[in-house]
């Protein structure tokens, strides 16, 4: 089963899950291009209307994808972007003092290799007494929540469902009727904070501390105050606190609509899987980069390209030779074709994503024209992103650029922003400032219990 959510949308194709009773995973890829980009893939047909919400325009970001694995017609887990790189598993383990126990873990879960990294290493720490049984299906059950909230608010984007076996050890289930309704009911009280509010990975950041210490008691707006620092989501908030984001919003809506605090939109949150928050590099240090291609026609052309901004390349022909160079050359960034004698693109992935070396290294697959498929399996095995084939010169760059930066100067971060494509019109709501309050100091009795939250 596959298609588009313009023929079908989340919901139906859940409760279809359900009412066959099927195992197996679905990948969801948000579209990533405007209908101009020139690609030829689904990824293009998006209509020209103007976004009229905040997923609508998260739809139209690269990298954005999801996927949802099931058992007998029941969830078991569900991921997102951010699920390979560990950013969200380490703000649930958060909540309980455990993050630092994820780096302590010497090798990658042999579940881990697959596309549910977090699910592989819940089950490590559960086997190591770092969190008890209940603690693992309260995050796993968050987990579920929050990408269920962000697939049913989806309307543009592709999917598809493969039979398959069922993710094992199996820790937990959910039926799927009862969580449609209850997140569908969240994604319409949502609605109510826009345009205010417009995206669960907005940060919120003081204004006017002034008010906001006036409005509170002093107590609460220290506790406040060490949250509302402009780094940390109202989903992050979310997690710490272990409080669903329309408890979140509804504390801070009030004081975001006079102004007293501001919502900056994060770029962490919305990064593609397995790419680290990259730091700024000096110019004179070159980038590394590395193509695996058995096609010489290919990686000439690539080294022409890259040759001339400066970068630092190699190419290599033989993919069995692949993983001894790439360990020796450890580069920043690795192109991968995936059709490829012997040992294709896939296996090589999924190999370099087992070691700590190659973890957080940006990995981009070289895919063909018609490489849906190819593209959902590339994720599976935990790659950056993708580039069609054949590419000009300018798709390439940009695509380095965007994980590794250019040679002519420091590396960047990305600054997309969403919030001034967002819908602006919507009705006024009945949140007060007192029953804000009210719901700020119910937070803060939770910072309060939590010592060593931040």
């Amino acid at each position: 089963m596959q298609g588009t959510l313009n023929e079908i949308d989340i919901r139906s194709i859940l409760q279809l899950i359900e009412l066959g009773q099927r195992t197996g995973e679905l990948f969801v890829e948000a579209y990533g291009f405007p209908p101009d980009s020139g690609r030829g893939d689904k990824s293009a047909a998006i209509d020209g209307k103007n976004p009229s919400s905040y997923q609508d325009v998260k739809s139209r970001q690269p990298g954005s994808f999801w996927f949802v694995f099931f058992i007998n017609g029941q969830i078991t887990y569900a991921a997102d972007s951010q699920g390979n790189n560990l950013l969200r598993l380490r703000d649930y383990l958060r909540r309980y003092r455990a993050d630092a126990a994820l780096d302590s873990l010497s090798s990658l879960p042999s579940i881990a290799s697959t596309n549910a990294p977090e699910y592989g290493y819940l089950w490590t720490l559960l086997e190591n007494h770092v969190l008890t049984p209940a603690q693992v299906r309260n995050i796993l059950q968050s987990m579920v929540h929050e990408t269920l909230f962000d697939l049913l608010s989806l309307h543009q984007g592709s999917f598809i469902f493969e039979m398959g076996s069922a993710l094992a050890p199996q820790l937990t289930t959910w039926e799927i009727a009862p969580l449609i309704t209850k997140i569908m009911k969240q994604v319409q009280e949502w609605k109510q904070f826009h345009p205010h509010i417009q995206s669960p990975n907005q940060c919120p950041v003081l204004a006017d501390a002034a008010k906001v210490r006036a409005a509170l008691p002093q107590n609460a707006f220290k506790s406040l105050e060490a949250f509302v620092d402009g780094k940390t989501s109202l989903r992050q908030l979310g997690r710490y606190l272990n409080r669903d984001i329309l408890t979140v919003a509804r504390a801070i809506y009030p004081f975001v609509k006079q102004g007293w605090v501001q919502l900056l939109m994060t770029t962490a949150q919305e990064m593609p899987a397995n790419k680290p928050e990259f730091q700024l590099r000096q110019a004179a240090t070159v980038a590394q980069v590395v193509c695996i291609d058995d096609d010489v026609a290919i990686g000439k052309v690539v080294e022409c390209i890259l040759k001339q901004q400066s970068y630092k390349v190699t190419v290599i022909t033989n993919p069995v030779q692949a993983l001894s160079l790439v360990f020796q050359l450890k580069p920043d960034l690795i192109l991968c074709d995936i059709a490829m004698p012997e040992l294709d693109g896939y296996e090589i992935c999924t190999m370099l994503r087992s070691s700590s070396t190659f973890r957080q290294t940006p990995i981009i697959m070289l895919t063909g024209m018609d490489g849906f498929i190819d593209r959902i399996r590339a994720r599976m095995v935990g790659s950056t992103d993708y580039l069609t084939k054949p590419f000009g010169e300018s798709e390439l760059l940009m695509l380095i650029e965007k994980y590794i930066g250019s040679n002519n100067g420091l590396l960047f971060r990305s600054n997309s922003s969403l919030a001034d494509a967002l819908e602006r019109e919507i009705k006024d709501t009945d949140i007060t400032e007192s029953a804000s309050v009210q719901i700020v100091n119910d937070l803060i009795d939770t910072l309060v219990t939590s010592t060593d939250l931040r």
